[in-house]
Order: structure tokens, then C-alpha cells, then sequence
């Protein structure tokens, strides 16, 4: 049976939730300090010139906020914000659509542009470049192609998997950007900030304990909040403390690290199936009963990130310190296999 994880995406009420949260002002950010102060500069510049924004694509893992900067773009812009994603244009016309209905400065959000349709994706070079399209209005001998002007508009992009981008698609954004895990400080701030806009009471030990359980992601640490905010009604008298707080994670079964059920599942999978490793993703995957995307996506980058995981060209291998996180004696050093005698040794 594959294990599900708690926090992975965002669900409507969630959605709603933590959009309710979210600055909507660059000076109201908290963290990514080099991407801030680059972006900073090109939406002066731009203004200034009276200019539409330069093409942005935003890279890293889930939560880290590429949708919240996306808005503060518009915002920043005065602009009017459409969002999308790349699996929800599957045809030309679906692309054709809404970039008719773009005005002079607008901002089109693609979240996973990396899954754009090969077609699409052709079909959208023109528009970032000239700001024009060449459309078929039909098919067969009868088609005819028009030629569409386009005003001027800035196209976001969001991809958790930079690398699968095409490098004709990525050399069209002017400004690149890779967002960063937030560290724990930077995490109790928006906590901070977040608890006091829920009217939230909670004393500074316990935000720095959540924070440190939110796998340096602004979207979790917002989720782990909500959680520990009914807990703390239901189990005590609303007020967040160090020991609420550790109640309630444990509850959810996240450990001192953030680590999930997920989390730990993969770790233990490796260690104990494949002897800590090297492992190839797709075997890992299936005696998981989970998604290779999932695995790859949402459990291997924090991991990866604080050393517990490193990949090889043979496999994924298990470091140190996950045994002595998870408590597991460490993995013997297996020898390499001695040659049999010869038929006549």
C-alpha cells in the first residue's frame, strides 16, 4: 500500500487558507535575500522605464513560494494576474485563449512549466519573443494560418524540476531564479508574523519549535500552525506552547527534524531492502507502492539537502546520520564477492 504524506499538496481549504497569509508586497518577504534584491532591481528598472516586467522562471522544491513572489509581480506591477499550469494547456487554443485576452503589463503564471505539451511549448516561443503567434485556425487542405499581435506581457514560470525544461524554453525567461530552504530563523519570522495575523498567542520558544520541524518550507511551517492551532483549542487553552507544540507534531508523527512517515518510510525501505544502498529510484518506488515523481519531488530533495541521502551513478545510498537519527546500527560494509576456483585449480 503506498504511504500518503499529510503535507505534500495543498488542498482547497488548505489553499485558501494559506493564500490569506501570504505578503503581498517584496518588502514584506522573509528570506530568499538574493533572489529579493535581484528582483528588486528589475521591477524598479522596469517601472521606471515603463516597461513590462522581463519573463521570470522561478525554480525549487514545493512551498518555498513561487506562486506567493508570482503575485507579488502582478501586485508590485499593478497588473492583472492569470494563472495556469503546464498539464492544463493541452492544446494550442487553450494557450491562444488566454493570451488574446492579455493587456499591456498583464502576468501569465505557469506553475509546473516544465510539463508544457511539446506543441504548446513551440507554439509559445513567438509570443515570448515577438509578442506574436502564428495560429491554424483549421485543419486539412482548407486551414489557413493568421498571424496575431500580442500586447506585451510578462510570462512567470514555476518548475520544481528545472532540469526537464527544454533549453530553447529556458533561454526565453530573462530573469532565473532558484529559491532556496528557508533556515530556522527565517521561518520563525513568518510564523510569527502568520500567527499574529490569526490572532494566534504563542510564546517565541514555541514558533522556534515549530519552525524547526517544517523542513525549511514556508507552506508546511503554515500547515503545522493551522494543526497545532486546533490542537492547542481542543487539548489546552489555545495558547501554542513548547509543549503543545511537540503534542501535537507527535500526533502527526513528525519528528524532531520534520521528517514524516514518507520520510522515514524511504530511509528505512533503503536500509533495510537494499542494505542502506545504492538503489535505483524505480525499485525504491515500487516496494514503496508509491509514485517515482513523489519520491523524487517531495521526499528526496529534503533529504538530499540535510545529508541523509546522496545520489551515485549506481543508486541512492543512505549516509550516517539517518541511522543515527531512525536509531539503526549502521550498514556493514559489504565485501566484494571472491572469484570461484577454476575447473582445474
Amino acid at each position: 500500500m503506498a504511504i500518503e504524506r499529510v503535507f505534500s499538496q495543498p488542498v482547497p481549504d488548505d489553499e485558501r487558507f494559506l493564500t490569506s497569509l501570504r505578503p503581498r508586497k517584496l518588502d514584506d518577504c522573509v528570506g530568499q535575500e538574493r533572489v529579493r534584491a535581484q528582483l528588486r532591481i528589475a521591477l524598479d528598472a522596469a517601472q521606471q522605464r515603463g516597461e513590462p516586467l522581463d519573463h521570470v522562471l522561478l525554480d525549487g522544491p514545493p512551498g518555498l513560494g513561487k506562486t506567493t513572489l508570482a503575485h507579488i509581480v502582478a501586485q508590485e506591477m499593478g497588473a492583472t494576474i492569470r494563472v495556469t499550469s503546464g498539464p492544463a494547456i493541452t492544446r494550442q487554443g487553450d494557450l491562444m485563449m488566454m493570451l488574446t485576452h492579455m493587456e499591456t503589463g498583464d502576468v501569465l503564471f505557469v506553475d509546473e512549466v516544465h510539463r508544457l505539451h511539446t506543441v504548446v511549448e513551440e507554439f509559445l516561443y513567438p509570443a515570448l519573443e515577438d509578442f506574436r503567434v502564428d495560429y491554424t485556425t483549421e485543419s486539412g487542405i482548407g486551414g489557413r494560418t493568421v498571424n496575431f499581435a500580442l500586447k506585451q506581457f510578462t510570462l512567470v514560470g514555476a518548475t520544481t524540476r528545472a532540469g526537464l525544461l527544454s533549453a530553447a524554453l529556458r533561454d526565453r525567461f530573462g530573469l532565473l531564479f532558484h529559491l532556496e530552504y528557508y533556515t530556522v530563523e527565517e521561518l520563525t519570522r513568518i510564523v510569527a508574523r502568520n500567527a499574529r495575523l490569526l490572532k494566534v498567542t504563542a510564546d517565541g520558544s514555541a514558533l522556534a519549535r515549530l519552525a524547526a520541524r517544517s523542513r525549511g518550507t514556508p507552506r508546511i511551517v503554515n500547515r503545522l500552525l493551522r494543526r497545532v492551532r486546533d490542537y492547542a483549542d481542543v487539548r489546552g487553552d489555545g495558547t501554542l506552547t513548547p509543549a503543545i507544540v511537540d503534542a501535537a507534531l507527535d500526533m502527526l508523527q513528525i519528528d524532531a527534524l520534520g521528517l514524516d512517515t514518507l520520510d522515514r518510510a524511504y530511509l528505512t525501505t533503503l536500509i533495510r531492502h537494499y542494505d542502506g544502498g545504492p538503489a535505483g529510484i524505480e525499485a525504491i518506488a515500487a516496494t514503496m507502492g508509491n509514485e517515482r515523481d513523489t519520491l523524487e519531488d517531495v521526499v528526496e530533495p529534503y533529504l538530499l539537502q540535510i545529508g541523509f541521502v546522496i545520489r551515485t551513478p549506481r543508486g541512492r545510498v543512505v549516509r550516517p546520520p539517518a541511522y543515527t537519527h531512525l536509531g539503526l546500527p549502521p550498514a556493514e560494509p559489504t565485501a566484494p564477492p571472491s572469484e570461484s576456483p577454476g575447473l582445474f585449480d
